[in-house]
């Protein structure tokens, strides 16, 4: 199992904290929360498979799936209870762990959590449809321009072409993360599971998001035995690189309850 590229930066190095990035990103926008978190958590924060500096994720290897491989990664990282900060696709995986170990979880912080499967109805059915066929019919690149223009918040025509590329690339991570995030074959949401969690768990949310995302705030947070919830004004889903201090402050609420 090829491990990840870990970053990590100043900070209180008796609290340890583990960020992990969203789909299409990297550990890199984590850089301004962790100096503004820096006197009460030390961030720690991988490059997910075939993100950053991070090998590609190998299909063939051990794990079934992308999530279930990078799920497997990140735990390995957590060595005593943490805090646990997740974006996104990221958000589902601390999720995940948290349900599996919830005695890992010091605090967990979920940041648009794309559990689409916790959503009463497939509010994100018809554009993953779309990415899904443009990808059979060879057009990744339309695929990702298309998944972009909904979930990453950046203008597809700035990008570089090596930038292109590597969207285009890494569009397949997003269609293999499927069966994970909309059918839940990781059962995270198994009964029991979210009740199990001993930690104060905070969700936040973008102003802008998505209709599907307070959707899965709600089903969530309907279970979850320690719950607050946060909606940042005038952002979206990538209110990490967006907003950082705004998000800083309010995961800094969040590490205050545990």
């Amino acid at each position: 199992m090829s491990a990840l590229h870990l970053r990590r930066w100043p900070g209180n190095e008796d609290r340890p904290a583990l960020a992990l990035h969203c789909m299409m990103g990297n550990a890199v926008y984590w850089g301004p929360i962790a100096e503004v978190l820096r006197d009460r958590v030390r961030i720690s924060a991988p490059d997910l498979p075939g993100h950053g500096q991070s090998p590609d994720w190998d299909e063939d290897g051990d794990a079934p799936d992308y999530h279930t491989d990078v799920t497997r990664k990140a735990a390995v990282l957590i060595d005593r209870p943490l805090d646990l900060i997740g974006h996104s696709m990221g958000a589902t995986v601390a999720l995940r762990i948290a349900v599996a170990a919830p005695e890992a979880v010091r605090s967990l912080t979920l940041i648009e959590p794309v559990l689409f499967a916790a959503a009463p109805e497939p509010l994100n059915g018809a554009l993953m449809e779309d990415v899904a066929a443009r990808l059979a019919a060879g057009e990744d690149a339309e695929a990702a321009r298309a998944f972009l223009g909904v979930w990453g918040g950046l203008d597809w025509e700035s990008q570089t072409a090596a930038g292109k590329a590597r969207l285009a690339r890494q569009i397949h991570l997003v269609q293999a993360s499927n069966q994970a995030l909309r059918q839940d074959s990781a059962n995270i949401l198994r009964e029991g599971g979210l009740e199990a969690i001993d930690a104060p768990v905070l969700i936040v949310m973008g102003e802008d998001s998505p209709a599907v995302i307070p959707a899965i705030a709600d089903a969530l947070a309907a279970r979850l035995p320690d719950v607050g919830r946060a909606r940042v004004p005038g952002a979206g889903h990538m209110l990490p690189i967006t907003h950082p201090r705004q998000v800083a402050e309010l995961i800094a609420l969040n590490l205050d309850q545990a």
